[in-house]
């Protein structure tokens, strides 16, 4: 099975997608999340998990318009000081977005950086030359920095 151009992600109430939906102007994704720099090292890790409130806008069609993302501390500040500045602020963003509705939504692929962390739905692929015979067999939507992956049969259910 080929990967869709826009990677349906379904609406979980109270759980990992539960910040989804679509508003007047097309589709949006926004989280609470922690994200690591890329290439980081190191035993202090506390120091590097930055906590941000994350809001990804999206056209009708589902292609990517624009990405707000603030950082609001690290869990070396305090993981739950930042959690909580983190969910405050994306109730005031979510609370902006004109006829906003929590429900499926349906979004191309996209990348973005922010600090030095890595945000978007990204295609990864497993190359195994095993599964040469099935077209696309290793090849998933992986939503960074939330740690959300999506496969076929591609109906929205993602593996964490």
């Amino acid at each position: 099975m080929s990967v869709p151009e826009v990677i349906p992600i379904r609406y979980e109430p109270a759980y990992r997608t539960s910040t989804i939906g679509r508003w007047q102007g097309g589709q949006f994704f926004a989280s609470v999340t922690a994200a690591f720099p890329e290439g980081w090292s190191g035993d202090d890790w506390q120091s590097q998990k930055r906590w941000c409130a994350v809001l990804h806008r999206f056209d009708r069609a589902g292609l990517h318009l624009d990405s707000r993302i603030q950082f609001t501390g690290t869990t070396a500040d305090g993981e739950q000081k930042a959690i909580d500045a983190a969910r405050l602020l994306l109730d005031e963003w979510l609370d902006a977005l004109p006829e906003c509705q929590y429900q499926d939504i349906a979004i191309a692929p996209f990348a973005v950086r922010f600090e030095g962390s890595l945000f978007g739905l990204v295609l990864e692929e497993d190359v195994d030359e095993d599964d040469e015979e099935e077209e696309d067999s290793g090849v998933w939507a992986e939503f960074y920095p939330d740690g959300l992956g999506f496969n076929a049969p591609w109906d929205g259910c993602y593996d964490t």
